[in-house]
């Protein structure tokens, strides 16, 4: 925790004042979700009853910590990861042979990969690509107490709270106003990730080339995060482009491709489908991945296409570790290769053979030195410590072990701050954050036309909680404060 913040840990009194300030702050802003009380609530029960389904989302006291020189270089290497990831979605032969083993124990990869091959088979229709992705770090604190950049992950479908995330730093701005520290409220960084999403939607719809085409969001069922989602969805309407938010089941009953496999919703031609769904299996009945099969076929612009989905498993990410894997993938670009190699963590196969064998016996017999990721988006699926010693002794001598990576366990410096959620009562928590960077490109054929980093996401939880982000209910929205 920055310096400047210790005063206010150890005055109770400004703590609750300014707390009461910052969630007034957070319901005028906007910064909101649907409760979990009532998540089924419906549109109608919403617009009559606010109070009853929407609370504030939950976010931080005070802005967190974080060093410059490691923001920096995450702001600098976004453009980077933009780079690869469309690279690896246009590489055949490095998705099968990466993939190969996964998609023989993991059947939500082996379904995604069939489409894949399915579309490849039949021939691409679509010519425009949108990448919306958002790339997540730790600082891990090493022995001589340096702080590195470390990446988690990178999330190339439905990455979130880039719309709640524009309207949290307003909120932490009068925070500090009110606690006198006014200086402070003024070093807070402008962040506005909404907008740059928007910008790389409405890039595609141009280039789609229809003015009556519309923006299909692809939304869950129950759509708990909806405010996020609102948020770039205005930023779209501000352009005069056309949005509607439809269900996969809306797709299977109401879709269809015409005979250039234009991609219809209720008579309407759908220039982009932006997912906000369809990361996880439970959402996939026979009917939704009709729907999703439909929607690759078409011409459409989908962000992502499945070739980019696929590039963004824990399986691609623990392969581009390998040493030459980057130079193959990025021929021409030594500099941009340092700078992604320069984020990596340890990571390692768990494929059967003596090397995954060796790995799992070493994870087993030290599991805090590592995580145990499958493949799967969303939050909350990582395992740790004796949980994953557990795992790896009862599938190390199983196929079903190489459905997994194995990770470096990242040890960030906790800090004090105060997680403000409703109904929770006002105590002080040991922390750590991650910070996300929110990357957006576009590509034309083989032309890349938009590569920008969009802004950023600071999420903060108690050292408690080993896994799980916001929309999972175990981190926060947060800001970061410079260093």
């Amino acid at each position: 925790m920055a310096a400047g913040w210790q005063d206010v840990l150890r005055d109770a009194a400004a703590v609750r004042e300014a707390a009461a300030v910052a969630v007034d702050a957070a319901l005028l802003a906007g910064v909101l979700m649907r409760t979990g009380g009532q998540p089924h609530a419906s549109e109608l029960t919403a617009l009559l009853h606010p109070s009853q389904v929407v609370n504030y989302a939950p976010f931080t006291l005070l802005p967190s910590a974080v060093p410059r020189a490691l923001f920096e270089q995450a702001y600098a290497v976004q453009q980077d990861f933009n780079l690869l990831v469309d690279a690896i979605s246009q590489n055949k032969e490095f998705l099968q042979q990466t993939l190969a083993s996964t998609i023989k124990v993991d059947d939500f990869t082996a379904r995604l990969f069939r489409i894949y091959m399915q579309v490849l088979e039949e021939g691409l229709a679509q010519t425009v690509f949108l990448g919306i992705n958002r790339s997540d770090y730790m600082f891990d604190c090493g022995l001589d107490g340096r702080a590195a950049l470390r990446q988690i992950e990178i999330n190339t479908i439905a990455a979130s709270f880039g719309g709640l995330t524009s309207r949290t730093a307003d909120v932490h701005r009068l925070v500090l106003k009110v606690l006198g520290k006014t200086e402070e409220a003024s070093q807070l960084l402008p962040n506005n990730p909404a907008k740059g999403l928007a910008l790389g939607i409405a890039k595609a719809w141009q280039l789609y080339g229809s003015q009556r085409a519309v923006v299909m969001f692809l939304v869950e069922e129950v759509q708990r995060n909806i405010f996020d989602q609102r948020c770039v969805e205005n930023e779209l309407w501000n352009r005069n482009i056309r949005v509607v938010r439809k269900r996969f089941r809306d797709v299977f009953e109401q879709g269809s491709l015409d005979a250039s496999r234009r991609l219809y919703m209720d008579g309407q031609e759908v220039a982009v489908v932006y997912y906000r769904e369809g990361y996880v299996p439970q959402v996939y009945d026979q009917q939704n991945w009709e729907a999703r099969l439909l929607l690759e076929r078409s011409r459409a612009v989908k962000c992502p296409d499945i070739a980019t989905q696929l590039a963004g498993t824990k399986k691609v990410q623990q392969e581009l570790s390998r040493p030459g894997m980057l130079e193959k993938l990025l021929p021409g670009h030594p500099e941009a290769i340092a700078r992604i190699r320069a984020t990596f963590a340890g990571l390692y196969s768990l494929d059967e053979g003596e090397e995954g064998d060796r790995i799992a016996a070493t994870a087993i017999a030290d599991p805090d030195r590592f995580v145990l990721k499958p493949q799967r988006e969303g939050g909350g699926n990582n395992l740790y410590g004796e949980e994953l010693k557990e795992v790896l002794e009862k599938i190390k001598d199983s196929p079903e072990r190489t459905s997994y990576i194995l990770m470096d366990k990242i040890r960030p410096q906790p800090a004090l701050n105060y997680l403000l959620r409703a109904h929770s009562p006002l105590q002080v928590s040991e922390c750590i954050s991650e910070l996300g960077i929110f990357g957006v490109y576009v590509r034309q054929g083989q032309e890349l036309v938009l590569n920008e980093a969009a802004g950023h996401l600071l999420r903060t939880k108690a050292v408690q909680h080993a896994d799980g982000g916001v929309a999972a209910g175990v981190a926060v929205l947060d800001t970061p404060f410079l260093l």
